[in-house]
Formats: C-alpha cells, sequence, structure tokens
C-alpha cells in the first residue's frame, strides 16, 4: 500500500486548479503542492487549455513601493492578515480566499486588478522572509506595505499623499474610450 494518502492528493489537486484558475505561474504550483512538475503541466493544460507561460517570477521589492501597486498591495494583505491572523485560515486557503476578496473588491470599485496572484503570492512570501512590514500612515492610520526596517514615524500613505502624476494615464484612457464611443456613435 502506497504511504500517499488520496484525500491528501486530493486536497492538493484542488488547490493546483484553484491556484491555476487564478492564473498562477508554475513555479507558484511546484512550491506550494507535493504534485510533480509533469503533473502540474497537464493539469494546468486541462484547466487553462494552453501551455503554463514560461519566464521568472518578478522578485524586486521595489515594484510593492511604487504609488497604486502600494495601495493594492497593501488592500490584498491586509485582506491576508484578516483571513490567517483573525479568522485562522491556513497559510494557503487565506491567501486564496483573500485574494478572490481582493478581486471582487477592485471589481466593485470598477478598477482594474493591480496586484496578479503570481505578485500577491511574491508579496506573502517577503512578508514571511522579514522583508516587508506594515507601517501606519501618520494621516489616515491606515497601514501600508513599507520595506522592513525602514524608520515610519512620519509616514504617509500614497492615497493621503499621491504622486503628482497619479492617475493621469488612468484620464488619459478614459477620455480616448470616451473619443472611440463618440466616434462610434457618429459612424
Amino acid at each position: 500500500m502506497s504511504g500517499k494518502s488520496l484525500v491528501g492528493e486530493m486536497q492538493q489537486v484542488q488547490l493546483a486548479i484553484e491556484l491555476i484558475e487564478l492564473n498562477a505561474r508554475l513555479q507558484v504550483l511546484e512550491s506550494e503542492t507535493d504534485l510533480s512538475r509533469a503533473r502540474l503541466i497537464r493539469l494546468y493544460k486541462e484547466v487553462r487549455g494552453m501551455s503554463p507561460p514560461k519566464g521568472m517570477l518578478p522578485f524586486s521589492t521595489d515594484w510593492f513601493i511604487t504609488w497604486l501597486p502600494n495601495i493594492h498591495s497593501s488592500l490584498f494583505y491586509g485582506i491576508y492578515k484578516r483571513l490567517t491572523v483573525e479568522q485562522g485560515c491556513e497559510r494557503m486557503e487565506g491567501f486564496v480566499k483573500a485574494y478572490r476578496l481582493y478581486l471582487e473588491q477592485v471589481d466593485l470599485d470598477g478598477a482594474e486588478p493591480v496586484l496578479g496572484l503570481t505578485r500577491a503570492w511574491t508579496l506573502v512570501r517577503f512578508f514571511e522572509s522579514g522583508m516587508f512590514e506594515l507601517s501606519d500612515c501618520t494621516s489616515c492610520s491606515g497601514r501600508f506595505v513599507n520595506h522592513a526596517h525602514t524608520p515610519s514615524h512620519d509616514f504617509v500613505c500614497g492615497i493621503c499623499q499621491p504622486p503628482s502624476r497619479a492617475g493621469k494615464t488612468q484620464k488619459r484612457r478614459e477620455a480616448a474610450q470616451d473619443g472611440v464611443e463618440l466616434l462610434a456613435a457618429d459612424g
């Protein structure tokens, strides 16, 4: 008789399917499940109908500190912490639920998600390795992603103090879309 539990294996497959549905990269699947690479590739092809994307995972902590990614990362990580610390969810269960809730919140606001699943997973790993911590904004008291050991006694978040060019790209996109809609209506 094999030492592997069928229920345990089924749970690993279910986790892999959930992560694949949320666009996880193969490296994330390999790190978070005990399934073989060949099996994960087959599962990915079955669920997504294509081979998994190739390439390296993002590794820069700086991306999470820039204005809009910081706001989205802080939102996601706040949800994740609440589920895992306060609600007692297991790490990956909390991660999947937090990412789904993040997507729902962004959708409710009519915005595009900035934080992909792979970046969200990387963010959690950065916190686990002590590279990040949450800093309290001195203006709104919100908690935001920040480099660990950075003095934060006068930290002000990107919501309270957005950069001068914040939102201008979105306004240009909306103006261009309005122009396309006007052209379509005239034609």
